[in-house]
């Protein structure tokens, strides 16, 4: 991650930088991301108000974490059939921002106080919340287990398999997922698929079927780019999480509190939404069908072929955004019910996306540094410009590109990232072929490069 810097330094004490490294120290220059109110959207917006309003609370960190727990009061009744999967409204959320500033604690407080309101109201509607650290795929099994035979004693089975977990130091996780033989990241990414999670090991006997558990997590920037190991990144498990930047919007040394008739008046809101789903009828699975109305088919297609399938690069800002696609669908499903409805039209998918633009913003920030973004953008543009005039013209070679359509003004380090960019892309945008020279022409074969 780039060194986040002080930018209250007035520009009338800061170095003045010379012609020569102006361009290296404008390749440093960026703003941390910043959502688009368009994210807090309905009830999930008013949650955020709420919370933030007299408060240093970031209001998109407390709609993060009310979505996590309102995905996982829903439960497994209500589903998405996208092909043959079925989609659940369940979600990981990761709360990024530096130490004292992220306010992370303060963001989950009032999701807390509003559970607590729900409890009171019907428990029939609240989750299980779990805050006391997950450590192995046994200990989670064991929160929501099918029943087991302790000695001579008979567990019996839990019925409801909603469960909301709060991990205030999600490096505790990231720990544990280092350590050999340990499963919990592995059973965290079949919860997140809704699988169930059978025993690791032939001497343990807890099972759980049917598992909807959802996750509120919070860390810092240096935690997190220093204890993400490459395995996490390459096997599904850190695209699981929609991870969204914030810190505190103000400086005020005495917050105020939120009344509790909010809090109640919220809570009352947030039962309505569950009634709807039919969230208190924990033995039924999938009872409830959602669809796509024809608007947001369309702009969900706009997108799926656009911007929610962008080329970020094999690296790890690639890696991290794989899944944008089924977690739009997941929040655009929470948008929808929050309206009390089934079907999803084009303004859920709007604050849907808003969320995937927040957090694919928040990945390269955290991820990669402004110099290395400012290198991935020049990528970027030239490969378009290739695709352009490849297409255009219909085939070209590599010479030929660099003649006519760089104007011979373009090093061969760049020409060959942004061909090797458009070869590596899902699928490919462009195929490369070698055409023999004649047998009394010596040279190796030309290499001609085609629109795919």
């Amino acid at each position: 991650m780039c060194p986040v810097t002080d930018a209250s330094v007035p520009e009338s004490v800061a170095p003045v930088a010379d012609d020569e490294h102006d361009a290296t120290d404008v390749a440093v220059h960026r703003n941390a991301p910043e959502a688009d109110p368009t994210c807090l959207y309905g009830l999930i917006g008013d949650v955020a108000h709420a919370g933030s309003d007299g408060t240093e609370t970031n209001a998109h960190a407390i709609a993060a974490n009310f979505m996590a727990y309102l995905s996982c009061a829903i439960g497994r009744g209500v589903y998405l059939s996208i092909g043959n999967t079925r989609h659940h409204a369940r979600l990981f959320c990761l709360h990024i921002g530096r130490s004292g500033r992220g306010r992370k604690g303060d963001a989950v407080s009032l999701v807390l106080r509003i559970d607590q309101a729900l409890r009171a109201m019907d428990s029939t509607f609240a989750p299980q919340v779990h805050r006391g650290g997950l450590s192995t795929r046994e200990g989670l099994a064991a929160l929501i287990h099918d029943g087991y035979r302790q000695g001579r004693q008979d567990m019996p089975a839990i019925k409801d398999k909603r469960l909301w977990v709060v991990e205030s130091e999600f490096a505790n996780v990231l720990h544990q997922g280092r350590r050999d033989g340990n499963t919990l990241s592995a059973a965290l990414r079949d919860c997140w698929d809704g699988v169930d999670l059978k025993p690791a090991t032939k001497s343990n006997r807890l099972y759980a079927s049917d598992p909807h558990v959802c996750l509120s997590g919070a860390i810092s920037p240096g935690e997190l780019t220093g204890l993400m190991s490459a395995r996490e990144l390459t096997n599904g498990f850190a695209n699981r999480f929609l991870m969204i930047w914030a810190e505190r919007t103000r400086m005020l040394p005495f917050p105020k509190e939120t009344p509790q008739a909010v809090v109640e008046q919220l809570a009352a809101r947030t039962r309505e939404v569950l009634a709807f789903a039919g969230a208190n009828q924990h033995g039924l699975c999938e009872h409830l069908r959602m669809e796509l109305s024809p608007q947001a088919q369309w702009h969900y297609s706009q997108l799926y072929r656009g911007e929610l399938n962008n080329d970020h690069g094999d690296g790890v800002v690639g890696a991290l955004l794989e899944r944008r696609a089924p977690m739009l669908l997941r929040l655009a499903m929470l948008m929808a019910l929050t309206d009390l409805q089934t079907r999803i039209d084009a303004q859920h998918i709007d604050a849907a996306m808003a969320w995937i633009r927040h957090a694919t913003a928040s990945v390269r920030f955290v991820f990669v540094s402004a110099a290395e973004e400012a290198k991935l953008a020049q990528v970027l543009e030239l490969s378009n410009r290739v695709l352009a005039f490849l297409r255009e013209r219909g085939q070209a070679t590599r010479s030929q590109i660099s003649a006519d359509c760089l104007r011979g003004k373009v090093p061969k380090v760049r020409l060959d990232a942004s061909l090797a960019h458009l070869l590596a892309a899902t699928p490919p945008k462009i195929s490369v072929s070698w055409i023999e020279r004649p047998a009394d022409a010596p040279g190796t074969p030309t290499r001609v490069y085609r629109p795919a």
